[in-house]
């Protein structure tokens, strides 16, 4: 069950050591690029989807590219592109995001301020060994009761992470490439509307 290890949550100290590891590993990498397999599944709805995407970090900087949806984040505003709708969401960086929600610019680090953190096991996936590490929300009510960390037993690296939700569904990203030390201007984390013809702009700001 899921929910298994949810009451047994604390601060441990195994865990701590490989999540410290880990974020050390990637802060020290002052860009980067990610190819992604993204899965959503919900046993009871029988859903189960899967997407390709990319993603570019550089410090509070991202740009998530999804097939259905574009995420570029400045550390200051974001836009969300559907390019199905032709519209796109500005928003500023800060209000669009609850506290404690995992974002591409700071998933190595959630673990450091209003989470709960338990080491599983060890495990084999993808035909890498892993160290599964849960982490569950202090709140009682976050829009995810559940993080879960494949981390690379031998490198300290992310292979994998699961968001669990409580309508049941689980969003897994699965790194699949992995291009330390990308060259990438600030620019790139931004959105001109001017490059899109006919797309309508819904400022939330």
């Amino acid at each position: 069950m899921v929910l298994a290890n949810f009451s047994f949550a604390q601060y441990d100290p195994k865990a701590f050591e490989i999540l410290e590891a880990m974020s050390k590993k990637y802060k020290a990498i002052p860009a980067f690029e990610a190819n992604i397999s993204y899965t959503l599944s919900n046993d009871v709805e029988k859903v189960s989807e899967e997407f390709k995407g990319k993603i570019t970090v550089k410090g509070d900087k991202y740009k998530l590219v999804l097939p259905e949806q574009e995420v570029i984040n400045n550390g200051t505003t974001i836009w969300t592109y559907l390019p199905d709708a032709k519209e796109v969401n500005i928003d500023n960086a800060e209000a669009s995001v609850d506290e404690g929600t995992p974002t591409p610019s700071r998933f190595y680090e959630i673990y450091k301020k209003g989470y709960k953190y338990l080491y599983l096991q060890d495990q084999t996936e993808g035909g890498v060994l892993c160290e599964i590490v849960d982490l569950v929300p202090e709140k009682k009510d976050p829009q995810y009761f559940k993080v879960r960390m494949n981390i690379v037993k031998k490198d300290k690296s992310i292979q994998s992470w699961t968001m669990f939700d409580k309508s049941g569904n689980r969003y897994k990203y699965t790194i699949t490439k992995f291009t330390p030390n990308a060259k990438i201007e600030d620019a790139f984390f931004t959105f001109d509307p001017k490059k899109y013809p006919g797309v309508e702009v819904i400022d939330l700001r």
